[in-house]
């Protein structure tokens, strides 16, 4: 299957609000709600055939900038600021290109007309990562064919063009085995100021709307095995914080296995590993200790990269993901220690990709399994957002994905029963219905994701646009 050239010839935005159910602490905000973000793409081929594609994303604040000056609604409009400009510049490419030569060509330039607006790299990565969601996502549906068809042929037209260290790497070997699973499991994400137990929770906290509010009902209500502990920066506080997580996990004889995340909160390396050391010397944090896979990204971000955290990495691996703003960052990250790099679909699908191309040539260079992808969550929400997600996650390989969208929001409350029926008869596997609401279906930890065998990146169903709060993109 060849790769077809295209043009874009128009980007459309709309937006929804998002409530969550209950408040998610992670770094330094607690989101209770956030708005997102809708695209839809119309290309033209080069055989003059024109479709539209679609993606979606939450506006999270505080995560892509986390200058505690400016404020929700400020972080809001700086990521829309970087889809106007992808938006702009994919409109005004000239010749046309294939979907991966459209962003090849123009992620140097809309890079630096980000900064120039003072977006950094993170935030400009969400613009282009947008964009070519909808054109993967266009392409597909305009071809007949899954994201899973079109990388495997190489229909994206994908090659080293920016990540030249990969020039003498087999990328149309790497995409062509890219196949994939039916299922995944769902690493559950405990926030800074979740429940443990149900006893944390009193009367008028209770949100009642028949799904888990703390760790330990939800443990039970998914049958989850994977886990996300976010630490804060306060050892002291992460020791008995992690010590009540254990004591709700280790109930079951059942096999766990977790990660912690740091998200930036460390200025360097020595108190993170004095609080693994702490850890480690806990008697009732020893099986937890064990089911530890990584840490993820505990040093804030101007001090991450120039840091070598290799002596950390010697007792736990760590990895990048705040960090990981450009593709360059996970081969910088390598050289100072880090072996893991984490894709999340705000960040690009192809650099998801091609980094997972890194971890293959790396981890045969070095005659183990040393380097490792994970996929980890932005609290992307039901339909859209979260099967282009999953379709990412499992198209680098990994067997389990930080889920935390369907926790802190109702499923699909708000969005029109149409539009929720509609997402539940196309990808009945994913998704069921309870009280009234369309929601994720995850059974025994594990979610199904056989249906995103679908034209396009993952949905069948595209989302009602008319509903929606129109964005005009000046850019």
């Amino acid at each position: 299957m060849s790769a077809p050239l295209m043009s874009v010839l128009n980007v459309e935005a709309r937006e929804r609000d998002v409530t969550l159910r209950m408040p998610f602490r992670f770094g330094i905000v607690t989101l209770r709600e956030a708005p997102q973000l809708f695209l839809r793409v119309t290309l033209r081929l080069g055989n003059g055939q024109q479709g539209q594609g679609v993606a979606a994303e939450l506006l999270a604040p505080k995560w892509f900038d986390k200058n505690p000056d400016l404020s929700n609604a400020q972080n809001f409009q700086q990521l829309r600021d970087a889809v106007a400009i992808a938006a702009r510049l994919y409109c005004d490419a000239g010749e046309p290109a294939t979907a991966f030569g459209l962003h090849a060509e123009l992620a140097a330039t809309h890079l630096a007309a980000c900064e120039k607006r003072g977006l950094n790299p993170l935030i400009a990565g969400f613009g282009t990562a947008l964009l070519d969601r909808a054109i993967i996502d266009g392409l597909g549906r305009m071809r007949g064919h899954s994201v899973f068809s079109l990388v495997r042929a190489n229909t994206l037209g994908i090659d080293a063009r920016t990540a030249l260290d990969l020039d003498d790497f087999d990328l149309d070997r790497f995409l062509a085995a890219r196949k994939p699973a039916s299922s995944i499991g769902a690493r559950h994400t405990v926030g800074l100021v979740d429940a443990i137990t149900e006893a944390d929770i009193s009367d008028d906290d209770r949100v009642d709307d028949g799904l888990p509010e703390s760790l330990e009902a939800a443990v039970d209500y998914y049958g989850l095995t994977h886990f996300k502990l976010k630490v804060s920066g306060d050892i002291a506080a992460d020791l008995d914080r992690l010590r009540r997580i254990a004591d709700v996990l280790d109930r079951s004889a059942r096999p766990y296995l977790a990660t912690l995340d740091g998200n930036e909160q460390y200025e360097a390396v020595d108190p993170v590993t004095e609080l693994w050391h702490a850890m480690l010397s806990d008697p009732d944090l020893a099986r937890l200790c064990k089911a530890v896979l990584f840490i993820e990204q505990p040093i804030m971000r101007s001090q991450a990269l120039a840091r070598d955290v290799a002596d950390l990495a010697a007792l736990k691996p760590v990895e990048i993901d705040e960090s990981d703003a450009t593709m360059e960052a996970f081969v910088t990250a390598r050289a100072l220690g880090y072996e893991g790099v984490s894709s999340k679909s705000c960040k690009g699908f192809y650099r998801s990709l091609l980094n997972c191309a890194r971890v293959l040539k790396w981890n045969a260079e070095a005659g183990r399994e040393r380097f490792f992808m994970s996929a980890e969550d932005l609290s992307t929400q039901a339909g859209l957002c979260v099967q282009q997600d999953l379709a990412l996650a499992t198209l680098i390989g990994c067997t389990h994905v930080e889920r935390n969208g369907h926790h802190y929001v109702n499923g699909l409350a708000g969005v029109k029963t149409t539009e929720q029926r509609a997402f539940l008869a196309a990808h009945d596997d994913l998704y069921h219905e309870a009280n009234g609401i369309v929601r994720l279906t995850i059974t025994d930890g594990q979610i199904a994701i056989g249906s995103l065998e679908t034209p396009g990146l993952g949905s069948t169903v595209t989302p009602d646009f008319a509903s929606m709060r129109e964005i005009v993109l000046a850019g």
